[in-house]
């Protein structure tokens, strides 16, 4: 199994069942890729037809094969309402190393409740990318390991 990170290019999302009556759905949604779990911004009134172009970055380990997203209506004064996820197998991207915006199909009870759309990007470690666990050096000073003598 591939180690490195995956990067999670969260495009739109289209035909999606509404759970607001009376106003338009303000959808975000929350992708989860194992223990790992993180939340775009939301759409507000966006309804079904929602943009977001927002990426992500995990890191991958032994036994990451899926990430899931779970398409959320928030709600001011009540529990968010899950409107439904989409499981997207990672086997393509380990192997090609990217997936170009792709359009999934979002389930609710094992029915079709609209389209999500997303870009995959895979750097394995030891590649030219970045590690989640390096990027706290970038833009930062690094301790120093000298010594000033005086």
């Amino acid at each position: 199994m591939p180690e490195g990170i995956l990067q999670v290019l969260l495009v739109a999302a289209k035909g999606l069942n509404t759970s607001d009556f009376l106003k338009k759905m303000d959808p975000y949604v929350t992708i989860i890729c194992r223990t790992q779990e993180q939340k775009s911004t939301v759409a507000s009134e966006k309804g079904c037809e929602a943009e977001w172009n927002e990426t992500f970055l995990f890191s991958i380990s032994e036994g990451a094969t899926q990430i899931i997203l779970k398409i959320m209506d928030s709600d001011r004064f009540t529990v968010d309402d899950f409107v439904g996820e989409a499981t997207i197998p990672l086997a393509t991207v380990f192997i090609e190393g990217s997936v170009p915006p792709t359009t999934y199909k979002v389930v609710k009870e094992e029915e079709y409740c609209g389209e999500i759309k997303v870009a995959l990007n895979f750097t394995p470690r030891g590649g030219h990318g970045v590690d989640i666990e390096d990027e706290e050096k970038y833009g930062g000073w690094k301790e120093s390991s000298l010594r000033l003598i005086s």
